[in-house]
């Protein structure tokens, strides 16, 4: 294609000098120019097809293939150093990881479930199980088996001593405590649609469940905390904070649910309580 551009440039400027000198050094006339222009593009076109056709049939049908460089690497050597790289990053970023999970998630997660679990045993009246206890035997005193090691005392008066009771035996045993009373959780009954100071507070619980209730402004804000427990979450594990801003919700004992900011239908959400902060 290169040589064929080459030719028919060529050949249009010699053809167009050889015109030029022609009208200038000839008595011809412009119809016998234009004619010779004619015949002299006629022949250019010709050869040009003739060159364009005849070309590919002279050029050698296998073109040697260019040398290589010897500087050149081979695409399997990039392609294999590109894989062991990418395979030695990817070694790192997961030794990184498991040592982030080994040395600050798990501790972490381990110290809130201990956490959890210390919370749940004292709740339910079961905090003796966070004790390690003692083996059979070992509270004994030392005196008793030194005293019994000792020979001079006769078979007498050794069964005389093995018969007297211990002293927690012989102690009157303590009063039980008065069990408490549970207390009743009774929540108001809800003002009508058309009273005055009626809001409507919805609860938006982890289980995804939305629980929703009315109240009066004027009634004590601990009334949310029944609820909450009403609900099925206990206030000592979960609180309630507002939508926006996300914080916990201010309740009190004087204070009501105008003055814990509740002065028109709220949204609020249950959330559970942070292990440290408690």
């Amino acid at each position: 294609m290169t040589v064929s551009k080459t030719i028919v440039v060529f050949g249009v400027v010699s053809l167009s000098l050889f015109c030029f000198a022609s009208v200038k050094n000839s008595s011809i006339g412009v119809r016998g120019a234009l004619l010779l222009a004619g015949r002299g593009l006629f022949l250019l076109g010709l050869s040009s097809w003739l060159v364009s056709v005849l070309y590919p049939w002279l050029r050698p049908s296998s073109p040697s293939p260019p040398p290589r460089n010897s500087g050149e690497v081979p695409d399997e050597e990039v392609k294999r150093k590109r894989d062991l790289a990418r395979e030695e990053q990817q070694k790192k970023h997961s030794e990184k990881a498991t040592s982030y999970q080994e040395s600050v998630l798990s501790p972490r997660n381990e110290s809130r479930w201990r956490q959890r679990e210390e919370r749940f045993y004292r709740m339910t009246g079961e905090a003796w199980k966070l004790t390690q206890g003692q083996p059979l035997g070992e509270g004994e005193s030392p005196e008793l088996h030194s005293q019994e090691e000792e020979g001079s005392d006769t078979p007498n008066q050794q069964a005389l001593r093995r018969r007297k009771l211990p002293e927690s035996a012989t102690r009157a045993p303590p009063q039980p405590e008065r069990p408490r009373e549970k207390r009743v959780v009774v929540l108001p009954e809800e003002p009508p649609d058309d009273a005055e100071g009626v809001v409507r507070v919805a609860l938006r619980c982890p289980s995804g469940r939305t629980v929703k209730r009315k109240f009066l402004k004027s009634d004590n804000s601990l009334v949310l905390l029944d609820w909450l427990l009403k609900t099925g979450y206990h206030p000592a594990i979960y609180t309630i904070s507002t939508s926006y801003p996300r914080s916990p919700l201010d309740v009190g004992r004087d204070l009501t649910l105008e003055d814990a900011g509740i002065k028109m239908d709220t949204v609020l959400n249950v959330e559970e309580k942070d292990p440290s902060m408690t």
